[in-house]
């Protein structure tokens, strides 16, 4: 059977399907699966044994700069409909997913309009699939592909289907950057973490992907001589930093749900988002929730009039972060990370 997968982004939403596609291949025999991505993430499909071609997309970078894009767009169109398929899965529920699962040649399946994130795109589909919200991401997409594919969605401990490393894991990978600014954790804390790091001997090591983000790691390591701020990685070059990485401390972000992925012992820091919705997944995962009133807000920008929230007279905004001090996190970061 030949499985088209339109699964384009974000960096964490591909990285939740990539279960799903294990669950397939063992339900399925000869499971052969295209999938199709913006060519930010074309590594990750690449990860998966059962992914023999990767479709990579440029949605992103077409909207931004149109010259030369209808050429490319063309040239994509083209690679879509170089094969016939025993179906096309959009598995993203939006409807640029759905126009260009629409594109492809084959039977079209996705979400209902109940279960997409946006409803429309169900008109786009010949089945259509009621599968609850409010449950985990990666639930959501384990429980779509055995709908659409006619088995039962096993029970089974969730595999990312990556292949573990085996080479020999050093130092602590500080993820800090997130796109929400409500969803970082405060700048003091990454520095007060990064000095207990380094006077315990665990090397540290500050990616960034934007200008803010490499100016911050740079405050950081500053503050916290020893410290190595890494040089601008590409996707692949991440992966790589990743897993060699002895743990990871991350935020809400992809980088977090990547180094899950990849089997790298990760503590995943979250405030006013929801773990049981989007939680880093793993047997090597641990997610540390706010425990705060108001928290999980879900919300992009702080609402919280109480009154301030200070941890060792540093006032903590989002206030949520207050109940996830870096004691807290250094005492789970030592013991994930010992020889």
């Amino acid at each position: 059977m030949r499985l088209l997968l339109v699964k384009m982004s974000s960096l964490g939403d591909v990285v939740h399907a990539l279960p799903a596609i294990t669950d397939a291949t063992r339900a399925i025999e000869n499971l052969d699966v295209h999938w199709v991505v913006e060519e930010a993430y074309r590594d990750i499909p690449a990860l998966h044994p059962a992914v023999s071609r990767v479709i990579p997309i440029a949605l992103r970078r077409w909207r931004r700069r149109w010259h030369g894009a209808v050429r490319e767009a063309g040239a994509c169109i083209a690679a879509l409909r170089r094969c016939t398929y025993d179906l096309v899965l959009d598995s993203q529920g939006l409807i640029k997913s759905a126009v260009v699962a629409g594109v492809a040649r084959g039977p079209r399946a996705g979400f209902d309009r109940d279960s997409a994130r946006e409803p429309i795109a169900a008109l786009g589909y010949r089945r259509a699939f009621a599968i609850a919200k409010g449950r985990h991401a990666i639930d959501r997409q384990r429980e779509l592909f055995a709908a659409a594919l006619g088995y039962e969605c096993p029970a089974t401990p969730l595999d990312y289907g990556i292949a573990r490393s085996r080479g020999t894991r050093a130092g602590v990978v500080l993820a800090h950057g997130t796109t929400w600014s409500n969803k970082r954790w405060p700048e003091p804390f990454w520095i007060d973490l990064a000095r207990r790091s380094v006077a315990a001997d665990i090397p540290v090591t500050l990616p960034w992907g934007s200008d803010d983000e490499r100016a911050r790691a740079h405050r950081i390591a500053a503050a916290a001589p020893g410290s190595t701020v890494a040089d601008r990685l590409d996707l692949r070059g991440m992966i790589e930093l990743l897993a060699r990485s002895a743990a990871v401390v991350s935020v809400d972000s992809g980088i977090g749900h990547l180094a899950a992925a990849l089997g790298v012992p990760t503590l995943a820091l979250y405030g006013p988002t929801d773990a049981r919705l989007t939680g880093c997944r793993g047997a090597t995962v641990e997610n540390l929730t706010a425990q705060f009133g108001c928290a999980p807000c879900v919300a992009r920008r702080c609402a919280y009039r109480g009154a301030p929230q200070f941890v060792d007279a540093v006032r903590v905004e989002p206030a949520c972060f207050s109940t996830i001090a870096p004691q807290r996190v250094w005492q789970r970061l030592a013991a994930v990370s010992a020889p």
